[in-house]
């Protein structure tokens, strides 16, 4: 493709930059200034959203300099580093895959499986036996590093945005919720003395939710379509993949994420953490419902 002139017609027409941050696209403006803003830079009016320098501003219709704090499009605060969740999730999931690396009879007691072992015998461990928390420690757990490379790329690709667009406890409860509800399907369909183990519940709540916002934002939605298809070609398509774990988190990522940024500001608090409850409530009614067929 032949490079354009600077100043031509076709430079004006393309996809508008932040002002603050040129290296990333947005089709939001202030409302009061008209100057393009990404969802990091976004502060919510009564009407649209403002630049935080017409916020500081404190004139005409804006908000007073101590009125508030700038918001990000889900209502969460504007943090000085946008991936430090980000940066501490992966150190986890780093710290405990050297950890089984060092002593591989750590991964007995971190992976998640249901009952073990399989009848006639008396159960010593599981989910079915009270292990809950398996559902948790299964997340952050890994033993090969194609397995952790791939995931905690994945977690870095998008969990920056995503932690930068919806505020850092939005974000954990995202990826926490996430995570979990592909540990709850997979308990839930998946053989009861079968041992699953991985973040990709998480992560593929994290695709769920990036699709939702840059739907709201605008963005063009065919690369993370594209990605997320080609994700769920080798879910589907190699064997030993627990795919209940990434639908579990797809579905819960992509609800959680549609009430995080579509939430009404009037009662986005109530919406949002509403939803992660419900989502929440059918991770528990799973996992007993689970366990009541294996005991």
């Amino acid at each position: 493709m032949d490079d354009q002139a600077a100043g031509s017609p076709q430079d004006a027409r393309s996809v508008p930059v932040c002002y603050r941050h040129p290296d990333r696209e947005t089709g939001i403006r202030c409302t009061r200034c008209e100057r393009p803003i990404c969802p990091e830079c976004m502060v919510n009016a009564s009407v649209g959203f403002q630049c935080p320098e017409c916020v500081r501003g404190g004139t005409g219709t804006g908000h007073a300099p101590n009125a508030a704090m700038p918001r990000t499009i889900a209502g969460g605060t504007v943090a000085a580093d946008p991936r430090l969740l980000t940066k501490i999730l992966l150190g986890i999931n780093v710290a405990v895959f050297v950890a089984v690396q060092v002593r591989p009879s750590l991964l007995r007691d971190l992976y998640l499986i249901g009952v073990w072992p399989p009848t006639p015998f008396v159960p010593t461990e599981g989910v079915a036996d009270g292990e809950w928390y398996r559902l948790v420690t299964s997340m952050f757990t890994h033993e090969e590093i194609w397995h952790i490379g791939f995931n905690m790329l994945s977690l870095w690709w998008l969990g920056g945005p995503l932690e930068q667009a919806l505020g850092r406890a939005r974000y954990l409860t995202l990826y926490l919720i996430s995570g979990l509800a592909g540990s709850a399907l997979t308990y839930l369909l998946a053989s009861g003395t079968t041992a699953s183990l991985g973040a990709s519940g998480a992560i593929f709540g994290l695709f769920g939710a990036t699709a939702v916002l840059m739907r709201r934002l605008r963005y063009d939605m065919r690369p993370i379509i594209a990605l997320l298809v080609i994700n769920l070609i080798f879910t589907f398509g190699w064997s030993n993949i627990a795919w209940q774990a990434h639908i579990g988190g797809l579905v819960a990522g992509v609800v959680i994420g549609y009430a995080m940024v579509h939430a009404p500001r009037e009662r986005r608090a109530l919406v949002q953490y509403g939803t992660c409850v419900l989502v929440l409530a059918g991770v528990v009614l799973m996992t007993l419902l689970r366990t009541a067929q294996l005991t």
